[in-house]
């Protein structure tokens, strides 16, 4: 089955997701709100890996993980597909449990109504 994620794909919609509302916690930082002309039937986000993480790989790493989770979370939970979200990561994702990172994100996109 084709993923469902779309990503974000200019620099306004960047600009315009930093004004809107966030959720934080220890691995990521949400930032999500309304767009206008988004596709409604495909998850809006992108997941950004700060050059302080670490190299390539380990950014990289990070992405992939958190790509997984949103293909799982899209499947386990109902996630607004009104919104579009974009995921800044944290450096203790590095160092943590995979388990632990998705339970985490799971509470957080439950609460965003």
């Amino acid at each position: 089955m084709k993923s469902k994620i779309l990503a974000l794909s200019n620099n306004q919609e960047f600009k315009d997701l930093l004004k809107k509302r966030k959720v934080s916690n220890k691995f990521v930082t949400i930032f999500f709100g309304n767009l206008n002309n988004k596709n409604k039937k495909m998850l809006n986000i992108s997941f950004v890996t700060k050059k302080k993480l670490g190299n390539a790989v380990k950014r990289n790493k990070i992405k992939r993980r958190l790509r997984n989770i949103m293909n799982d979370s899209f499947k386990k939970i109902s996630i607004k597909l009104d919104y579009s979200y974009l995921v800044i990561a944290k450096p203790t994702m590095l160092n943590s449990e995979f388990k632990d990172i998705k339970e985490t994100l799971f509470q957080e996109f439950n609460n965003i109504k």
